[in-house]
């Protein structure tokens, strides 16, 4: 019996006075736990602990603060996969995240922690891709959509999507959001929605422009803050060099060169570089293999096996096969590129600096890639380091240096037989001292592979004589727009490197070039506007036609079947594709830069 005037406490308070250490006890419904345990995600992170009670048991506003890395995903992905109707056939929530990888991952999540509701449908939707793929995939009526803010805003403007009927808005990493300029659009968002509709908002930190945000659309809102799950090894020294995409497998084989002890793991986003540059740093010489998810187990178990006993010096891995590498001494974490996310920064570092020792992390970053640098450091409280790639005298001298000190002091331990010393003395008896030591050198260095002797070090900040030159000669200039901007992650050197390799512009030829946040205006010699106008024709940036006119004229249409940017050098690291029109008018893609 219940005392009178005693009041039993709700669920969501309960799990304060009791630790829940499972998600049936978080209250989440069977169909859901079922699909976590199949993942192999058994216990709760904190604030899934803290968040999932409070947003299954109320309809109340939500903030809660929390660092990428921390299980916010399933925080407020699993209350909101329980909450919706899958029986209706309505958008009654929309998840808004920062980037493009951050929205593709929370759907791939979302759809992951759905698998038992078969009728509940999630579609994502970013810029950067085709919208026409986008309208028709919303058309099957998903009940959740996750989408970046200007793309979700275009298919508002296209009425493809209306935020009227919501029930649910949930802002991820809103702090990153308005860090990356998105405050219009999330204005314009939250404006169109429903007033009685629940929003839960996730960031790591509470600026005054979030706290604009709750004043103005969030309706006493419940507060939950965890520390961060994303703790960094202070053993690990962070270190970045700033090179060209192009020039990175040289540098990555001077480093190797000029650490004669390196033991290491290197990352890369995808499987297909994974593999092309552990084949290329193998024919270069060095012991390194590929890990990735195209292996076999007996593949996986080989790799692993010779790294492990120090057959390989270096394993070239995707985050995913390299999850649960557990492997002492390992000296070094090479970064090809940075993640996505944070969280995969500290679990790929973490391969490094165990039991005690030192470790170092070294991070591969072009010139537009090094703002994030600040931001990991931001996040993570770590302190980065800028070094310089070695050059090639630098690492010719180290190779010799190692070389003779291994020579000089090897200890013969046990006496050499009589016959090979008289052997080789007699071999040797014609050499002089000189002589021999010019063909050890010259033996060693023959065994340095450098295919490119010059600096490969890129500046940060300045602009070279020869970008000071092209600003300086603008009056025999044309001036010309592009419908590529600071949007889409491309700065000044790689959109000047895309301007040349589709037209095949010199960089002389290119003058001052003027990167917006949607758009860019570029010089070109006046000879040649006309010319390089007509080669950016039939060709796609990530889904997205390209447009190059005379910046006070209408855009021109037309489209002429090209071969695909990626099929050529691809100094920026971008990936447009040639496009053209089917006879329906319609636009379509084609895979590959391959002819149509």
């Amino acid at each position: 019996m219940i005392a009178q005037g005693y009041l039993l406490p709700t669920f969501a308070s309960y799990h304060k006075i009791f630790r829940l250490n499972t998600f049936s006890e978080l209250g989440l419904e069977p169909r859901l736990v079922d699909a976590l345990t199949d993942l192999g995600i058994v216990k709760p992170t904190q604030i899934q602990q803290e968040a999932i009670p409070i947003l299954l048991e109320s309809m109340q506003d939500f903030i809660g603060l929390a660092q990428t890395g921390t299980g916010k995903t399933a925080a407020f992905g699993l209350p909101l996969l329980q909450a919706v109707n899958e029986d209706s056939n309505t958008c009654q929530a929309v998840v808004l995240a920062p980037t493009r990888e951050l929205a593709q991952q929370i759907a791939e999540q979302l759809k992951n922690f759905s698998k038992n509701k078969p009728k509940l449908k999630v579609e994502v939707v970013f810029g950067g891709a085709a919208i026409t793929n986008q309208i028709k995939a919303l058309k099957a009526k998903p009940q959740v959509v996750v989408a970046t803010p200007g793309r979700l805003v275009d298919l508002i403007n296209r009425k493809v999507i209306s935020m009227k009927a919501l029930d649910y808005v949930v802002l991820d990493e809103a702090d990153e959001m308005l860090n990356m300029g998105f405050k219009e659009e999330l204005n314009k968002i939250l404006a169109d929605t429903p007033a009685e509709k629940t929003t839960w908002l996730f960031s790591a930190t509470m600026p005054s422009a979030i706290k604009s945000i709750v004043n103005a659309y969030m309706n006493n809102p419940k507060e939950v803050s965890v520390k961060s799950g994303v703790e960094v090894n202070k053993d690990i020294s962070h270190q970045y060099l700033v090179v060209k995409m192009s020039d990175k497998l040289e540098a990555i084989k001077r480093v190797l060169d000029v650490n004669p002890n390196f033991y290491g793991v290197m990352f890369c986003r995808t499987k297909i570089d994974t593999q092309n540059l552990a084949d290329d740093i193998s024919r270069a010489g060095y012991r390194a293999e590929a890990l990735h998810g195209d292996l076999t187990q007996k593949q996986r178990d080989s790799v692993m096996k010779k790294f492990k006993d120090g057959t390989l010096s270096m394993l070239v891995a995707t985050d995913v096969a390299a999850r649960g590498i557990d492997v002492n001494d390992v000296t070094h974490v090479i970064h090809h590129r940075l993640p996505d996310e944070l969280e995969f920064y500290t679990h790929r570092s973490g391969r490094t600096a165990r039991a005690g020792k030192k470790g170092i992390s070294i991070a591969l970053v072009s010139k537009g890639e090094v703002r994030r640098i600040g931001e990991i450091e931001r996040r993570l409280k770590i302190k980065f380091e800028k070094e310089l790639i070695p050059t090639a005298d630098e690492v010719m001298s180290s190779r010799m240096d190692n070389s003779l000190k291994l020579i000089a002091d090897y200890e013969i331990k046990k006496e050499l037989p009589a016959d090979l010393k008289q052997q080789a003395q007699e071999m040797f008896a014609t050499l002089s001292k000189e002589e021999l030591v010019d063909k050890l050198l010259a033996l060693e260095l023959s065994k340095v592979s450098i295919s490119n002797s010059g600096d490969l070090n890129q500046t940060e900040n300045s602009r070279s004589k020869e970008g000071r030159d092209r600003e300086r000669s603008s009056g025999s200039h044309e001036r010309l727009f592009i419908n590529i901007g600071k949007i889409d992650d491309i700065s000044n050197a790689e959109l000047l490197h895309m301007i040349c390799d589709i037209s095949g512009a010199k960089k002389e030829q290119v003058g001052k070039i003027e990167l917006q946040q949607k758009r860019a205006y570029f010089e070109v010699v006046k000879d040649i506007a006309s010319d390089v106008m007509g080669k950016f024709k039939g060709f796609e940036f990530e889904g997205r036609e390209l447009r190059v006119n005379i910046d006070d004229s209408e855009p021109k249409s037309g489209r002429s079947s090209q071969r695909g940017y990626q099929d050529r050098k691809r100094r920026s690291g971008r990936k447009p594709s040639s496009s053209g029109r089917s006879g329906s008018g319609r636009q379509g893609r084609s895979g590959g830069g391959r002819r149509r």
